[in-house]
């Protein structure tokens, strides 16, 4: 009785949401950490932005289950580093950064695991802290895709692709654009494994335009 009571119905709710969720049940059982895992999954089977000998770089990776997903598709030759604040446990096949990815040392550290070579994909699944107001969060967002824009045009090939999840919002609008005079061709994406109620969207910008300015 102790224990029911510990829990808040809130608490009681997100658990009964988890235990019915068909993503939670099918993460379990192909041992993925989240089932964020098939939201790239979906976007993959869609535009097939991993292949094998990739460098694929995954800002914003804990628990790690975008980066097990690119691990696991591309070969011994390739390269997935994944980076966070939080820590992640080991994932085979895979390079993980703990640090802010927005400080210049994170970036610098990813450099280095690059080893010179460029990136076929550079993904972020970046959230903010949520404050409850949407038009705060969604903003954040939006300043966390900026940030990893602002990374990829340093770090991607010509031909690379970038995926940024963002908050519907309205100035989402603007950052379209600007993919736009980067990248050949602009998606706007919500998965099936993104949950109805949730207002995420995912930009899936392909075939990136070096900016010789900014390229390392």
């Amino acid at each position: 009785m102790f224990l029911k009571r510990c829990y808040s119905t809130s608490s009681k709710n997100w658990l009964s949401r988890q235990a019915k969720d068909p993503y939670c049940k099918a993460a379990k059982a192909n041992q993925y950490r989240a089932r964020s895992a098939f939201k790239l999954i979906q976007i993959n089977d869609k535009y097939r932005i991993i292949r094998q000998n990739d460098v694929i770089i995954d800002c914003g990776a804990a628990p790690g289950g975008w980066t097990q997903v690119a691990a696991e598709k591309v070969s011994e030759k390739g390269l997935v580093i994944g980076v966070d604040l939080l820590p992640i446990d080991p994932i085979p096949n895979a390079l993980l950064i703990q640090g802010n990815f927005l400080k210049a040392s994170t970036q610098r550290s990813i450099y280095e695991k690059m080893d010179k070579r460029k990136a076929n994909l550079v993904c972020s699944d970046m959230a903010p802290s949520f404050t409850g107001n949407h038009l705060a969060d969604h903003a954040r967002s939006m300043e966390l895709c900026e940030s990893a824009l602002a990374f990829a045009e340093k770090v991607l090939k010509p031909g690379g692709t970038f995926v940024a999840k963002f908050l519907m919002g309205g100035t989402e609008v603007e950052f379209r654009r600007k993919l736009q005079i980067l990248f050949t061709k602009v998606k706007t994406e919500k998965p099936d494994a993104s949950r109805k109620q949730s207002t995420e969207g995912f930009f899936v910008a392909l075939g990136y335009k070096v900016s010789k300015e900014k390229h390392m």
